[in-house]
């Protein structure tokens, strides 16, 4: 099997579910407990949130555990929206962002809130003009990714942390950091809420935080019993935490080696593809190289990726969640509704080896050259 959909998901490491499995075993307690076995629990939950707290140099009580990026980003956006609007009902987002966000935002718009839409230029990163246009006494949100998940384009956020700031103090910045931590550095105290998922990072499926800045207020949006947190009440999700705070620390190690390595890989494939004259490589000057976006503009890419899959090569259209749907960030960077309906999305790891590269375009051009016939007929 050559796996190349690492940006939808990611294999759970061996010692991450090391982790999991022993707290299983060891820790049956309810940490909102007080007897010994609860107290137990609640000793280990509070190590965990320690470890996270020092890896990202912020507080512990900076940080909501939740289901995932999704929930976070629903806490983040509709929570500060019912915290703050009295003071105004203006929110910006990037037109590169993830579908849950955009989703949010409907039904944000639909109690009320304005949406604006910021531009970006044609490398994908944000219009700062744009941006310092669209701020006003009233924008009460910002909300960027850090790195989109289709194009890989990674934003600045501490210079539109600073452009927002100048423009109104109070407005509050969020990133859905979900593609970034892992891959490359990421300063928390550049935003004021962050989400992110552990299995985007080699962690278990079905737990991921959200930062949140003390000076931020959100409004939950469940309500219940438990004393872990007044954001997301309920029985701590005790093994998920533990496995994803090694997963966490797994993750922050030899970024920049990792990193060097899957560049070099990314221009290898990049390098081939550049003999079929049809295909468009969507990447921009600053795209991580975890990420290859390209167009096979005359061939469906549902058709390829499913012929892909017989030869046991796994990638995907656009991001997991909006398979099948044009690609929003090509179309916001390309401007080409043909370019943005047939994307493919190739995503590398430090786990992909230079072997399974060469079986991939090997693979790659067979199946290419097959379709392409087909088409052609």
């Amino acid at each position: 099997m050559i796996y190349l959909d690492y940006s939808a998901t990611t294999p759970v490491s061996f010692e991450v579910l090391d982790s999991y499995n022993r707290t299983t075993k060891e820790f049956i307690g309810n940490a909102n407990s007080i007897h010994g076995l609860g107290v137990k629990s609640k000793d280990l939950l509070n190590s965990a949130t320690k470890q996270i707290a020092d890896l990202f140099s912020v507080m512990e009580s900076e940080i909501t555990y939740t289901s995932g990026a999704t929930e976070s980003n629903n806490l983040a956006l509709i929570g500060v929206a019912l915290a703050y609007h009295k003071v105004g009902k203006h929110i910006i987002v990037s037109k590169l962002e993830h579908p849950s966000v955009y989703k949010i935002c409907d039904y944000l718009a639909s109690i009320g809130f304005e949406i604006s839409y910021v531009n970006n230029d044609s490398e994908g990163l944000i219009d700062f003009d744009d941006l310092k246009k669209l701020v006003r006494e009233d924008t009460i949100l910002v909300s960027i990714c850090a790195v989109n998940s289709e194009t890989g384009v990674r934003q600045p956020l501490k210079m539109i942390r600073q452009i927002i700031k100048k423009e109104n103090n109070n407005t509050i910045l969020h990133s859905d950091i979900t593609q970034a931590i892992g891959k490359i550095s990421i300063n928390f105290h550049d935003v004021d809420l962050a989400s992110m998922s552990a299995h985007k990072i080699y962690g278990p499926k079905g737990i991921g935080l959200l930062y949140k800045n003390e000076r931020v207020r959100l409004e939950p949006l469940l309500y219940g019993s438990g004393k872990s947190n007044d954001l997301h009440p309920g029985t701590p999700a005790l093994p998920l935490i533990v496995s994803f705070a090694k997963a966490i620390r797994i993750a922050l190690n030899d970024l920049d080696k990792r990193e060097h390595f899957i560049e070099r890989l990314n221009e290898k494939i990049c390098k081939e593809l550049e003999y079929y004259p049809v295909i468009k490589i969507n990447k921009t000057k600053y795209s991580i190289p975890h990420i290859l976006n390209i167009s096979l503009m005359n061939i469906r890419p549902e058709t390829f990726i499913h012929a892909m899959e017989e030869q046991d090569v796994y990638l995907s259209t656009n991001t997991a969640c909006a398979s099948g749907d044009i690609s929003t960030s090509v179309m916001a960077i390309y401007n080409d509704k043909v370019r943005a309906s047939s994307t493919i999305r190739i995503s590398l790891s430090y786990l992909t080896t230079t072997d399974e590269i060469n079986k991939f375009l090997n693979y790659f051009k067979m199946v290419y050259e097959k379709l392409n016939i087909l088409v052609n007929k």
